[in-house]
């Protein structure tokens, strides 16, 4: 999973249905959290996170409810 940091809009709507996932920073813009880390490299390979199992489902939510449509799964 991952986001890309262009399209989106800073609403949360993310960080509300994943707080452990995703997390607004003080730029307005939601960053994908891995294991309490921020990964930080907009469009990079560094900002691609493993959805932990527990958290799937809510993950898939936030990416259908994103207004910005920047959150993207990849499945292996």
């Amino acid at each position: 999973m991952w986001i890309d940091q262009d399209l989106c809009t800073g609403d949360g709507l993310c960080t509300d249905h994943a707080p452990e996932v995703f997390t607004l920073l003080e730029d307005g813009i939601a960053y994908v959290v891995e294991a309490g880390q921020v990964l930080n490299d907009p469009g990079g390979s560094g900002s691609l996170g493993l959805v932990p199992p527990d958290s799937l489902q809510a993950v898939v939510h936030a990416a259908l409810d994103c207004p910005g449509e920047c959150i993207f799964l990849e499945a292996d």
